[in-house]
């Protein structure tokens, strides 16, 4: 396989200081960077002439950061030149993606976050019923710019082989 491993996730962001906000103080990740891309190649690596990114790189508080090759997981960007218009997240539509984070105690975390004012798709927690997580928890949550976010509590054995 020409792939040797994951290098980090990516969301566009409309406001890298309100992203960075909610990502660190309130769902708990390790801002590790933050950077500006306004170089040429830039440019010509994403096809926008005079482009300027603004950039900042997360990893999980009790991640090791080589865990990772880039030292991070998760990379947010604002195009503060040229500007995007927001697009449609909704999770069915075809381009949508979401971030999913494992947690001990779910039910503790989603009081939390709801408190602080996140967005949540369900009144609760969801029990899995079904398939490989059987036995486990899950919801889904929005970031600032509707960007979703899921939770997961793995079962207790979890079985990563049970590809059922």
């Amino acid at each position: 396989m020409p792939f040797l491993s994951y290098f980090h996730f990516s969301f566009t962001v409309s406001d890298i200081e309100r992203s960075v906000a909610f990502y660190r103080d309130i769902m708990g990740l390790k801002l590790v960077h933050r950077m500006v891309h306004d170089q040429s190649y830039t440019s010509t690596q994403i096809g926008f002439a005079n482009a300027l990114l603004k950039v900042a790189l997360f990893n999980l508080p009790d991640m090791p950061q080589g865990s990772s090759p880039s030292g991070h997981i998760l990379e947010l960007i604002e195009y503060a030149n040229p500007r995007g218009e927001p697009t449609d997240t909704t999770t069915n539509r075809p381009g949508a993606a979401h971030l999913a984070l494992q947690v001990d105690d779910i039910h503790a975390e989603y009081e939390r976050l709801k408190a602080a004012g996140v967005r949540m798709k369900s009144d609760g927690p969801v029990k899995v019923t079904h398939g490989r997580h059987t036995g486990g928890w899950t919801c889904y949550m929005l970031d600032p710019d509707n960007i979703t976010l899921e939770m997961v509590q793995l079962p207790v054995p979890f079985e990563p082989d049970d590809l059922d």
